[in-house]
Order: C-alpha cells, then sequence, then structure tokens
C-alpha cells in the first residue's frame, strides 16, 4: 500500500471514511485504518481541521500576518521565542523564516483593534523581539488548499471584478 496516498487524501478531504479510503485505494479496510492509526500515533497526522469561510457567517474576525525579528537566544535559538508566542491562544501559526525576518505568525482576533493590541501589548514585550510588522488579511482567497472565494462572475462598470 501506498501510504503517501492516504495522507494525500486525506488532507484534500480529511472527512473521507476509512471504508472510502479503502475503496479509493484498493486496499483492505483494516490495513488502511491500521496505516491512519500509525500515523496519528506516530505525530505524522496532527489532527483534522474545518476551514471556515468566517466571512459568509455574523462572527466577525480578523486576520493577520506578523513578522517578527528577534534576537536568537543562547542554547535554544528561535526555539524559547517560538514557544512562547505558539501558546497564546490567539496564535493560529508560528514558523521559522529565511529571507528579512526570523518569524512569521499568523494571529486571529475578533477585530484588527484586538490583533493590534495583542501584538503592542504580548507580543512585542517579549524579551528577544526586535520588531514587529503586522499584515492585516483583506481577503482570503485560498486557504489550506482551498478556494475561498470564487464569486468573481459579476463585473463592474470599469470592468473590475467585484468581490464579496
Amino acid at each position: 500500500m501506498a501510504k503517501e496516498q492516504i495522507l494525500e487524501l486525506l488532507q484534500e478531504d480529511a472527512k473521507l471514511s476509512v471504508k472510502q479510503l479503502s475503496v479509493m485505494l484498493g486496499e483492505d479496510a483494516g490495513a488502511v485504518e491500521g496505516a491512519i492509526r500509525q500515523y496519528e500515533k506516530d505525530g505524522v497526522i496532527k489532527g483534522y481541521q474545518t476551514l471556515i469561510n468566517w466571512e459568509r457567517t455574523e462572527t466577525q474576525k480578523a486576520a493577520a500576518l506578523i513578522e517578527l525579528k528577534v534576537s536568537p537566544q543562547k542554547d535554544t535559538g528561535f526555539d524559547e521565542i517560538a514557544g512562547r508566542i505558539m501558546n497564546f491562544p490567539e496564535v493560529e501559526s508560528v514558523y521559522l523564516m529565511s529571507g528579512g525576518y526570523d518569524l512569521a505568525v499568523t494571529v486571529v482576533g475578533r477585530s484588527m483593534q484586538d490583533v493590534a493590541m495583542f501584538v503592542q501589548k504580548r507580543l512585542a514585550p517579549i524579551e528577544g523581539v526586535l520588531s514587529t510588522a503586522t499584515h492585516f488579511v483583506l481577503t482570503r482567497y485560498k486557504d489550506g488548499g482551498v478556494i475561498f472565494n470564487s464569486d468573481y462572475e459579476e463585473i463592474d462598470e470599469r470592468g473590475s471584478n467585484l468581490c464579496d
């Protein structure tokens, strides 16, 4: 069994059942279920997540990508600062980056003001954080491989696409 195929199928659609996967792969359901359990145990599969288009709900959310320049800590490098940052509930992701900044942090709050206050009061004061640059997400076109905003059929009088 090509176990990578299980991962690719689940990444595309985490709602697929073991039975559906076994049919798609032409494999025994028990073998597929065992492989998935082993992937979960080994930490290869870290969880199952639903992507929600909050713009189509009554709930207000604001997201931002925050670039951080940080001073690596002796003996732990960037890991200690990244560990502190990722424990905040507002933080969705933390990445060590190459290039002009060290860490990229994705944050979600109820409003742009909430995100700004999070950066000002909780993120920027962390020892080792040298600077931050906050970029607010205005429209999510694609996230996690899923197209979010595909309603561009309507053209205004200038000939440009109208967004929701």
